[in-house]
């Protein structure tokens, strides 16, 4: 069964993820302009797209425990990690635009105020050289070592997102919680699998 899965994966060009990873957001569009997210529309868009930042996120430390079992979506991994990361841009430009007007008095003392705001901030500055690296003409210019160090900090970013994510609701929701378990099961598979020493993006 997984060997034709994986015949089948192989067939699908890597492209075609950035394609997938639109549908989210013509969902949010369509949410937003059909009033889907009732009297506060910008709550609705920003949580949808940083929810979708972290399922994106998941699924791409998610590839290695699936490749353990015999499912190889490898190829697919780098594309999935760009497209959560711009799912974070959009989140933070989202926060920017629509819910603080480029009031730039005002977004920079939030930082302060707002632990989970500069967490989530931290998140996406650890993704930059992660996204910027996420290609093949930078592994061969870093080398594969140095590379698979730098794209360590994806466990952290993730890790400060999904804090983001908890600090941001006052209540754990079942959401919450689901998505906050996930994280310790791929975290500790990866130890258990290779130590808390080896614990790379690889």
């Amino acid at each position: 069964m997984l060997d034709r899965i994986n015949k089948a994966v192989r067939r699908l060009p890597t492209w075609s993820i950035y394609l997938v990873g639109l549908l989210p957001l013509f969902w949010i569009v369509w949410l937003t302009v059909t009033n889907g997210y009732g009297p506060d529309p910008v709550k609705g868009i920003e949580h949808g797209l940083g929810l979708w930042a972290i399922r994106l996120l998941l699924l791409a430390l998610l590839i290695t425990p699936l490749r353990w079992l015999g499912l190889n979506l490898l190829r697919f991994r780098r594309q999935i990690g760009l497209v959560g990361f711009a799912y974070v841009v959009l989140h933070l430009f989202a926060w920017i635009s629509l819910d603080m007007a480029f009031l730039w008095g005002q977004i920079l003392p939030d930082l302060y105020k707002r632990p989970y705001i500069l967490i989530g901030m931290v998140a996406l500055v650890l993704l930059i050289p992660l996204a910027l690296t996420s290609n093949n003409r930078a592994i061969r210019w870093m080398g594969a070592l140095r590379w698979n160090r730098l794209h360590k900090l994806a466990y952290l970013a993730t890790i400060l997102g999904m804090i983001h994510f908890l600090m941001i609701g006052k209540v754990y929701t079942t959401e919450v919680l689901t998505y906050s378990a996930i994280l310790a099961v791929l975290l500790a598979a990866r130890v258990w699998r290779n130590g808390p020493a080896r614990l790379i993006w690889a």
